[in-house]
């Protein structure tokens, strides 16, 4: 007999498929980003031709050393294991911070110096320094505009979306989509009062929250939390989770929601009912829901149409606007999503369209499936939102063939 333990390592090992260069950079990227964003604008600012005086040059090189060395740190214990709250709204700053320098060190701070070389603006230090003030001045103005942006309730944003398989007595109908209210480190329970006061201005049918609740767990977002019971709705109010909720202990999400009166649609549907009419409202959980190993929860389409009568137009729950692809291949009629946050801190939205179809607004898939994607009601992490205002939607859906205002007289009887 021979013995093959020692050749098979070597044979699954020869069958794997080789990564590619990207997806090894992938790895790589937690080292080499909290690097870039400090060590860049560190040069831009500081050591590329400005010759600022000594004490100047040495202070401002320590300050963006402690960012490198501290915001890792601060994120690492707020985060983490410890969950420190304090830390994680000073690593949350340092990160925003740290993008907002980057991101106008490249694309102010370098232009700028040939434009005012063009210009005729003498000497190369002159030009390099006025680069730097415009820089710390852009940033300054947007890091204080995109903290009270983060931080105030949202407008409401107020649209018609049109459902070719939408009943005429359900035309009218109200939806409120609230999502990603991150309820976090930094104490947002007045913040969420008054979220839901605005909600219940807008005299909605259904009122949506399509996940993300908080970051942390039920119990220590509880407070943050409970102005959600307060939110009325005519008919009713869903839930489904985000993949945040599976950072923290998702049931608890879930039960905190149901205790709540929310609808926790967790791969169901209910039916919403008017003058004989009927809507489909349908939720999945998260896509990230079946890698978290918590028993039960899977984003599971099909089964949250079981029963459903395939002639009923559907609205969708999905966190994720990725799902859409799912919902489009059987015909759903509106899905409504969050995690975007339309990118939050101007621009890195781009990097969100590498993984999302859509980043905000309504969009087309497929041959009828619309998309809504909210911009969400909070905000993550860094308290900033720099040209990607949150938002509270209020979606009217149109049939199009709404009833008629008044029904025709009787004939007389002879």
């Amino acid at each position: 007999m021979t013995d093959t333990s020692d050749t098979r390592p070597a044979d699954s090992e020869a069958q794997a498929p080789r990564q590619s260069p990207l997806h090894r950079l992938m790895r790589y990227i937690p080292l080499i980003a909290p690097v870039l964003l400090w060590a860049v604008p560190c040069w831009v600012l500081l050591h590329s031709g400005q010759h600022w005086p000594l004490p100047v040059t040495l202070a401002g090189t320590a300050l963006f050393v402690l960012g490198l060395a501290g915001m890792p740190l601060a994120m690492a214990r707020g985060h983490g294991r410890r969950q420190q709250d304090r830390a994680a709204i000073v690593g949350d700053t340092l990160l925003g911070t740290s993008w907002v320098l980057f991101t106008w060190s490249i694309l102010l701070g370098v232009p700028l110096r040939l434009v005012l070389s063009v210009a005729g603006v003498d000497g190369s230090q002159d030009r390099a320094r006025m680069a730097t003030w415009s820089v710390l001045g852009i940033a300054a103005v947007l890091l204080a505009w995109g903290y009270a942006e983060a931080r105030r309730v949202p407008r409401v944003r107020r649209l018609d979306v049109q459902l070719p398989r939408l009943a005429a007595r359900l035309d009218g109908t109200r939806v409120v989509l609230i999502t990603d209210t991150h309820y976090g480190p930094l104490d947002r329970t007045r913040w969420s009062a008054q979220v839901c006061e605005k909600v219940n201005t807008l005299e909605a049918d259904l009122v949506c929250h399509t996940g993300d609740i908080a970051d942390g767990t039920a119990a220590r977002r509880r407070a943050q939390a409970l102005p959600l019971g307060t939110v009325r709705a005519t008919r009713a109010r869903v839930y489904v989770t985000g993949n945040h909720e599976y950072y923290s202990e998702a049931q608890g999400w879930v039960n905190l929601m149901d205790e709540l009166g929310w609808e926790p649609l967790r791969n169901r549907h209910l039916l919403l009912e008017r003058g004989g009419d009927t809507l489909v409202v349908a939720g999945v959980d998260d896509v990230t829901a079946e890698s978290s190993g918590l028993a039960g929860h899977r984003a599971h389409l099909a089964g949250a149409l079981d029963g459903a009568d395939p002639d009923l137009p559907v609205l969708l729950l999905a966190h994720q606007p990725k799902f859409v692809g799912q919902a489009a291949a059987v015909g759903i009629d509106l899905q409504l999503s969050g995690h975007t946050h339309g990118g939050q801190i101007w621009p890195f939205h781009h990097l969100v369209r590498l993984d999302q179809p859509a980043l905000a607004g309504l969009s087309h898939h497929g041959t009828r499936t619309l998309l809504y994607t909210s911009r969400g009601t909070g905000f993550w992490g860094p308290p900033f939102r720099v040209f990607a205002p949150s938002e509270i939607t209020l979606l009217v859906l149109r049939s199009p063939h709404p009833p008629t205002r008044y029904a025709a007289a009787p004939a007389p009887k002879d």
